[in-house]
């Protein structure tokens, strides 16, 4: 084990990134003091038909590394860790230029690239074995008994992303729609909100389906159906106890089987309160009676760092995966 004050001069600097759906966020610090300045946009960097791109990242990601070296008072950093939405099956471009780019254009000559339900799981738990679901519009779940990791949905919304804001949105929207025609299933307290939130009802699909950012629309209805749900609406509670099976799910598919792993929950979803929470609960509590919950400790940029200051010395305990968390360094020279 190496301590911070035996590293080599620069090894101690640290960059440590979190790249995802909301946007970009950058932290410089170092291990014997810990994060120091930080850089957030809410622009996010452009995927495209060759996955993550590299070049974009790289465009965002420099200028905010020069100045933010200075402000930190760090004169190189050793390590950097980014960890991006997509990664496990859109980071083809990202390993096979980020690397060599950070080194060439910072010095930095460890570099390790994650998906960020790692930089997530990192930030949650830490080096311990259990599982984390990391819910907003999407959900993922990941787990790890410190051997190898273990991922489940994050399928995005038209595949998968079961019980996370975009699937709850719409199962609202959906039972909306059931009472402007008179099906079963339906509720008029949706159908309200549905038309306080997007007009009238007829008109949903021609203003849904046409929009890139469809996801995010679907996700701002799932506030709604908490609403509902709290003030006791019988189609919005089956809708989030389904999603709370759903997650409980994920949970489980990832969840060590022996021991005594932790489970945590991370990201805006879980904000919605008792009502998503209440029968989560009680789906964790049946399906993984084995496993304690407890509360997430960091988010992902936190993960970042935790990645990062563990690789700077030594200590990174959790387990390598050229999908989930790889690493390289450059040769001295």
């Amino acid at each position: 084990m190496t301590d911070a004050g035996s590293l080599p001069a620069g090894a101690g600097g640290f960059l440590a990134v979190d790249s995802g759906g909301s946007g970009l966020r950058a932290v410089v610090g170092d291990v014997a003091r810990g994060p120091l300045a930080v850089r957030e946009s809410t622009v996010p960097v452009r995927t495209g038909s060759g996955g993550i791109d590299a070049g974009h990242l790289l465009e965002r990601l420099l200028p905010w590394v020069r100045a933010l070296t200075v402000e930190a008072g760090v004169p190189a950093l050793g390590t950097a860790v980014v960890g991006a939405a997509g990664f496990s099956t859109l980071g083809d471009a990202l390993r096979a230029g980020l690397p060599g780019a950070l080194r060439r254009e910072c010095g930095i000559r460890t570099v390790a690239l994650a998906a960020d339900a790692v930089t997530a799981y990192a930030g949650a738990l830490g080096p311990r074995p259990g599982a984390v679901v990391a819910a907003g519009t999407g959900l993922i779940a990941v787990g790890t008994d410190l051997a190898r990791w273990r991922r489940a949905d994050g399928w995005g919304h038209l595949l998968g992303d079961c019980g996370g804001g975009a699937w709850i949105g719409r199962a609202g929207l959906e039972a909306a729609l059931r009472a402007y025609d008179g099906r079963e299933g339906g509720s008029p307290r949706l159908l309200e909100c549905a038309v306080e939130l997007f007009g009238p009802a007829a008109g949903l699909p021609g203003s849904l389906y046409p929009r890139p950012d469809r996801p995010a629309v679907l996700a701002s209805f799932a506030p709604r159906v908490a609403a509902c749900a709290a003030e006791g609406d019988p189609v919005a509670v089956a809708v989030l106890r389904a999603a709370a099976r759903h997650i409980a799910d994920s949970a489980a598919a990832v969840c060590p089987a022996e021991g005594a792993p932790e489970v945590a929950l991370t990201g805006g979803l879980f904000t919605m309160g008792a009502a998503l929470l209440g029968p989560l609960g009680e789906e964790l509590a049946e399906r993984l009676p084995h496993a304690r919950r407890v509360p997430a400790e960091g988010d992902p940029l936190h993960g970042s760092v935790r990645i990062a200051t563990a690789l700077a010395t030594g200590t990174l305990t959790l387990p390598r995966d050229r999908k989930m968390l790889f690493a390289v360094t450059a040769p001295d020279g």
